[in-house]
């Protein structure tokens, strides 16, 4: 059965590449801007926020939960929050479309107040377990009924006061680390996330940023115990979202692949924990400039200027999967240009995203011509060498907007045609996407 909604696109080959352009705010910060804001006693202004649907079904959920929350014709978000223990009864159920990480973060927030809220998503949502964040959000005194596996819909009963606790994550994960943060700031006492692999740390920065009393120790082997203080008071902020590693990442790929190409990024937000792709596409020889490096709101950001490289395929250190979980797809597109062979490991993780995005994206590069063996935890790729991929094939992108992207990049730089059976998810990230890239092919 076919989507009535769907909207397929073709992606041919491209000209040179050239020009600037600024890329929409950072998932991440937009998120917490909004959540942390909506907890703050007083009115916070919030600039450069990415207005995808993501991100606007958080803004929705806070508004369910009490904050008000306007956007401005000039494009700032103000937003008068309630106060940690604020919260109220939301009156109907929270949807939360594709987020996930909306969807965790809010149940962290929801666990320590004495609220109960339902929540629901789209079918790719409803296909992700949650069972990572169910458990210490349980430990905490939550009551969660979920659907079988963990899944969506479920629904949260919070407890206040909670139970602090120390919680050591199993694997790698922002969000479940977040969700306990959050849930912390409404506990009495000490709550303590012990992290044996960093993950992106904008939760701690921003926590920090509104006031709340934030501690980070770092042992001898790396890993870091983080504690917060609840009961917590924060403290309004006025906050610029710097743009979007994850969403320059697309074009940071297509501008070294497109021959000719000479392209800059406008503040892009180059945060340590999510940086990982421009390393490694350095490594491979990408040809990627920092300039006017600076600090944004405790974030630091530069302007990167990306011209066309000669790419050689790497072995990727499975240490650095945290800081670029998101950008793998786009890397395994790059290392299908590449010369040599591409190696990457320990990404078990890309298996529950939006889609099991290992599989997919083998799936489709092979379709299009790429050299791929898709392993347990990760692809190895063996590239042209700069010669072109064949294309001439229709991806299906599994309403997952990274795969989405990853193949219009892909279809930049094929002899034939890719097609994307629909390109409608790529709104949930980076509504003006097609827009942009048309921008640079003038």
């Amino acid at each position: 059965m076919t989507d009535q909604n769907a909207r397929p696109r073709s992606f041919s080959a491209s000209v040179p590449l050239k020009g600037r352009i600024a890329i929409p705010g950072d998932k991440s910060i937009s998120h917490r801007s909004l959540m942390l804001s909506a907890l703050a006693v007083g009115e916070s202004r919030v600039s450069g926020l990415l207005e995808g649907h993501d991100v606007l079904a958080t803004a929705a959920a806070m508004r369910a939960m009490g904050a008000t929350i306007e956007r401005r014709p000039d494009g700032e978000w103000r937003i008068h929050g309630v106060g940690v223990g604020g919260l109220l009864q939301p009156q109907g159920a929270l949807d939360m479309g594709n987020s996930g990480t909306s969807t965790r973060l809010l149940m962290g927030l929801v666990a320590s107040h004495p609220i109960t809220a339902t929540f629901i998503g789209d079918a790719s949502l409803s296909g992700r377990p949650m069972g990572r964040v169910i458990d210490p959000l349980a430990q905490m005194g939550a009551d969660i009924t979920s659907s079988p596996g963990g899944r969506l819909p479920l629904m949260v009963r919070g407890l206040a006061p909670a139970i602090p606790l120390a919680y050591r994550l199993p694997v790698a994960s922002a969000q479940v680390k977040s969700a306990v943060l959050l849930a912390g700031l409404n506990t009495p006492g000490i709550t303590e996330v012990i992290e044996p692999v960093p993950t992106r740390d904008h939760s701690e920065r921003m926590l920090r940023g509104f006031g709340a009393d934030l501690t980070v120790e770092t042992d001898t082997d790396g890993t870091r115990h983080i504690r917060i203080v609840g009961e917590a008071e924060l403290k309004p902020q006025t906050i610029v979202v710097p743009g979007d590693p994850s969403s320059a990442a697309f074009f940071i790929v297509a501008a070294l692949l497109v021959p000719g190409s000479d392209v800059t990024i406008t503040n892009v937000g180059l945060n340590p924990t999510r940086a990982g792709l421009i390393d490694v596409l350095r490594h491979m020889g990408g040809d990627i400039e920092l300039i006017d490096p600076r600090e944004v709101g405790g974030e630091p950001v530069a302007d990167l200027r990306v011209r066309h490289s000669a790419l050689t395929g790497v072995d990727v250190d499975p240490a650095v999967a945290p800081s670029m979980i998101d950008e793998f797809p786009i890397l395994f597109v790059a290392a299908a240009l590449a010369k040599g062979r591409t190696t990457t490991t320990g990404l078990d993780e890309l298996r529950v995203k939006e889609s099991d995005r290992i599989a997919v994206m083998a799936t489709g590069l092979k379709a299009i011509g790429a050299r791929v063996t898709e392993t347990e935890d990760g692809l190895i790729i063996d590239g042209t060498g700069g010669d072109p991929l064949t294309g001439g094939a229709t991806i299906a992108g599994h309403l997952d907007h990274r795969i989405c992207m990853s193949f219009a990049v892909a279809g930049l730089v094929s002899a034939a045609p890719v097609s994307i059976d629909d390109i409608a998810p790529v709104a949930t990230s980076f509504p003006n996407f097609e827009a942009l890239l048309a921008g640079l092919q003038q």
